[in-house]
């Protein structure tokens, strides 16, 4: 069951019970959250909600980049700042606390996730990574390659799905 989260005081002692009835009627539990300007756009409240939702064995699921959709801008905010909450969890969170940052693409393209960069490229044969905190760590890696792909136009899919209605 997909149960909608946006911010740690939602998890009142009322909810832990709900869901306590729920998990233990054999029901998994899933978190979907919107990232939202100004509620709970920062690293420490997401950080405080997807602990508390493992803590009432609820799984962080999604976090949602908010839609483009009218009379939301001024709940939007920017994609790096996503990227970065998520960045910052790595770090500091259990994998199976971290949720999936996706886009729900216009148009039908479903949910696309959205990942931090933690390559940094090559040296020799090595694989360069950059952990949480920015700080580089070397990965042999004989033989292995990371060739760019060609990036597609921006919006062809959009624009073709538009097109047709």
């Amino acid at each position: 069951m997909s149960i909608h989260f946006t911010h740690p005081e939602e998890l009142t002692p009322e909810v832990s019970e709900a869901c306590a009835r729920l998990a233990d009627a054999g029901i998994p539990l899933g978190s979907q959250t919107v990232l939202l300007a100004g509620i709970n756009d920062d690293l420490a409240t997401i950080k405080g909600l997807v602990h508390g939702l493992v803590k009432i064995r609820v799984k962080p699921h999604y976090l949602y980049q908010c839609d483009p959709i009218l009379g939301s801008a001024h709940m939007r905010t920017p994609v790096e700042k996503g990227l970065e909450i998520i960045r910052g969890l790595r770090g500091y969170t259990t994998g199976y606390a971290v949720p999936t940052y996706v886009i729900d693409a216009p148009g039908g393209g479903g949910k696309i996730p959205l990942l931090p960069d933690y390559t940094a490229g090559r040296d020799g044969e090595d694989l360069l990574l950059k952990n949480y905190l920015g700080h580089l760590y070397r990965y042999p890696d004989p033989g292995g390659r990371m060739e760019k792909q060609a990036t597609p136009r921006a919006g062809v899919q959009g624009q073709e799905e538009g097109s047709r209605s």
